[in-house]
Formats: structure tokens, sequence, C-alpha cells
């Protein structure tokens, strides 16, 4: 990497902290730091929502996904469309004013104001559990970009350097301090990648012919997927739509009902087609690459199916270009890890410790974000895929806590103990399945069965109270 790509991606670096430090000064108090004053529009909403969900994981697991199975890896983010627009039409409406009349900062809080203070809790600690490991893929995915940017520099030594940027810039921050870089750090991920990384790989691989020539058909097909696959992403990325702490945020942050509304439909859109296709299509053009020998030192039977994609742009950007598109990436990446590491030391803060509204709350919120972004570093280094540890934190949460967000929003009178029940029996089922590694019926997602068990015993303990009463 030459010096004008170094200097363009450390003026980017030093452009993030800055906005951190700028908003640092403005953070006064909690309601400051975590829902950004209550008071944005749906243009930042929408993009930082996108930026947040897609993130550095989806950007480096999407280009794995187009270099091992082509196009139809882009269902992955079909799924974020739909759970986009299915919340903004059923949960948003119920929340958004419910939430500025009572003064939420996190989604448990929304649970205690349905259920109880117990479900609020145990939501709180599965939230930030999954929020944990979902910041440690983010860290993970900026460790593969660094090392393969800068082979010079290991994996471990490359996690160390990227968590150390993206939890100062984080703790620094505040929630309108993430939502604005948001905006910022999507508009270069846009540029970087449709209008420079996407072209010229197209064209220095040798453009569709070369495409056609070196990959199998199902490359270039959208049923190349078994229903299983299809299934286990609906089940693992929608329900994350109504449960994720990051999302509550942002619907909390804006300025009402229809701004949160008007914000979501934009992040669908942005999602898919829009990254989804580029991803998988980035990542093939990374495939067409190995299989033609142009990546020296690297061959299909010892790259990783996420490092094709940086080690492609690598090899193939003129300088001056890779600093913008490698800014490119790490803005996806730091999207993402900020608004994770405030969603699970939010959810400490706010729900399990309760000193939300101490006097020192936005100092608390400050070491527990610091705490929390070293905790997700360490976890980095024992994971090796972006996709599977991403997957792993949704699938957690989701099974956890789908069906007590959904008897809040649908049913009349939601139960509380059937909540907490049916929280233990999800979560604790997918977490059993996912460590045991057991071969699961019909290869289905372990989340799945988390939420079946899930949903029976919920309606099991509705049954038995209502006998009780009888």
């Amino acid at each position: 990497m030459s010096w004008i790509d170094g200097t363009i991606f450390g003026i980017y670096l030093v452009a993030m902290l800055g906005v951190g430090f700028y908003f640092m000064k403005k953070n006064k108090s909690t309601d400051d730091y975590y829902v950004g004053g209550r008071s944005l529009t749906s243009l930042h909403i929408g993009l930082s929502v996108v930026a947040t969900d897609v993130g550095g994981g989806f950007s480096i697991g999407l280009g794995g996904l187009g270099f091992t199975m082509g196009l139809s890896g882009s269902w992955l983010l079909f799924t974020g469309l739909l759970g986009a627009w299915l919340s903004g039409v059923f949960l948003i409406p119920k929340v958004a004013g419910l939430a500025r009349k009572k003064g939420f900062f996190s989604f448990p809080q929304f649970l205690e104001h349905v259920y109880d203070k117990r479900v609020a809790l145990f939501a709180g600690v599965i939230s930030a559990i999954g929020y944990l490991g979902f910041t440690s893929s983010q860290i993970l995915a900026g460790a593969k970009l660094a090392s393969s940017t800068f082979p010079v520099i290991s994996i471990q030594n490359a996690l160390f350097v990227m968590g150390g940027i993206a939890i100062v810039y984080t703790v620094l921050g505040g929630l309108k301090a993430v939502i604005y870089t948001d905006t910022i750090q999507w508009i270069i991920l846009m540029v970087g990648l449709l209008f420079i990384a996407l072209p010229l790989a197209y064209f220095k691989i040798g453009g569709l012919g070369a495409i056609q020539e070196t990959l199998d058909s199902s490359f270039l097909r959208l049923d190349s997927i078994s229903w299983q696959q299809i299934v286990n992403w609906m089940f693992t990325i929608i329900p994350i739509w109504f449960i994720g702490m990051t999302l509550y945020q942002r619907i909390y942050a804006s300025k009402d009902t229809r701004t949160a509304q008007k914000g979501w439909f934009i992040a669908g859109l942005f999602e898919y087609p829009f990254m989804a296709f580029v991803g998988v299509l980035l990542g093939m053009f990374a495939r067409v690459a190995i299989e033609k020998g142009m990546l020296a030192g690297y061959s299909f039977a010892t790259i990783d199916a996420e490092m094709g994609l940086p080690v492609l742009l690598r090899t193939i950007l003129p300088v001056g270009l890779m600093g913008i598109v490698l800014s490119a990436y790490f803005s996806a990446i730091m999207s993402t890890a900020d608004s994770c590491l405030m969603a699970a030391s939010g959810n400490i803060l706010t729900d399990v410790l309760k000193k939300h509204r101490t006097a020192n709350s936005l100092r608390y919120s400050q070491l527990l974000t610091l705490i929390v972004g070293v905790l997700a570093m360490f976890l980095a280094l024992k994971m090796t895929s972006v996709l599977d540890l991403m997957l792993h934190s949704y699938s957690f949460m989701v099974s956890g806590m789908i069906v007590p967000v959904l008897a809040a929003l649908f049913l009349r009178n939601p139960n509380a103990n059937a909540a907490l029940v049916s929280m233990f029996a999800g979560g604790l089922t997918t977490l059993f399945l996912i460590v045991s590694e057991m071969e699961l019926p019909l290869n289905l997602d372990a989340n799945i069965f988390g939420i079946v068990l899930s949903v029976l015993s919920y309606f099991l303990v509705m049954l038995f109270a209502k006998k009780r009463r009888f």
C-alpha cells in the first residue's frame, strides 16, 4: 500500500475521531449519549440504520457468500428488506410515541412497560450478550480487512489496532455522533464500492465473458440455494428488526413516529437490492480472479472465502483509489461496531445496573462502553468467521426475545410469567444447540428450534395461568 493510500485512510480515521471529540463536548446527559436528544431526521436515521445493520460483517460476509455461491447469496439481505418494512408497519407505531412519553433509553424498557422488571432484566442480559458477540464480529471483519491490505500485519495485531480505534471512537461519541458519522460513512461506502471497486474489478477480471467461462452457471442464478438456507436467514434476520437494541435507539432518537417509519423504508431499500448485489458481485469477481490465478500467492484451496474480496481489492486498485475503498470498508465496520458497543453498554447501564438516572450516568456510560469493547476484542480473538459469529449472535437474541415482543405487540393481555419462561427456553435451547454442534433435522438453524420451544413455552404457561384462575 502506497503512502498516498495510507494518508487518505489516515485522514479518514482522524476525521471520524474528530467527530467523536466534537460530540463528546456536546453530550450533557444520558439522553444525549444514548438517544441523540430525540431530534434526528429520517434521512440520518435511515442511513444510520442501514450502515449499522449492513456494516462490516455483512460487507465482508456478503463477499464470502458471493465467493462461494454467487448471486443467490443476495437473499441474505432480502430478509433485511422484509424485516425493515415489517417493523416499520407494525412495531414503530406502537413504540415510538410511547418511548417519547415515557423517556425510554433501551429496548427492554418497552418490555418492562408491557410486562415487569424481571422480563426487562433478562432481556437486558440477553441483548448485552448478543451485542457483545456482534461487536466482536465487526472487529474481526476489520482485522481481516487490515491484515489482507497490510500483509506484514497479522490478523491478531490488526484486531488489536482496529478494536482500539473502534472502542476509542465509540466511548467518545454518543448516539448523535454515531448517527451523523454513519451518514458520512454510508456515503463513503456507496461511492467506494459502487463507483470504484465494482467497475474496476469487473473490467480487471475480463468482464462478463470471463465470469461465464470461469464460474459454474449456478453462480449467475438466484435459485441456486436451498429452501433451508432461506428459512434459516429469515428466522435469524427478520426478527432482529423487532428486538434489536440499536434499532430501538434510533426509533427513540427520531423526531416523531413518521420520521422513524420513513427512515426504516429508506434503510430497507438500501439493503436490497443495492448492498445485497454489490456485495455478492464483488465476491464473485474475487472468485474469478482466484480461479484465473490473478491473485499471486493465493489459491482456491488455501484462501478464506471472506478474505477473497479484500485481497482482490488490494491487488487491482490503483494508488489513491485503494485508500478510498479501504476507508469505505472501514467506515462500514466502524458504523456497526460503534452502534453495537453502545447497545450493549446501554443495556447494562439501563436494564441491569439501573444507573441511567444517576448524577454520573454519562461517565458510567462511557466506562461501560470501554469495558464491553475490550471484552468484544478478546472474544474476536477466539473466532475465525465473521458471518458465523454475527449470525450466532443474532440467533441467540432472536430465539430468546422475539416471542415476548410479538406477544407484547399483538396479544390483548400479554403474560409476564409466560414471557420470562419463553425467553429462558428459547435462548438457552439455541445456545445449547450452537455450543454442542449437534446435527439438526433438515439442516435447519438452531434458533428455529429455540423459537419453536419459546412459542410452546409461552402458550403453555398462559394456558396454565388461565386454568388456575378458573
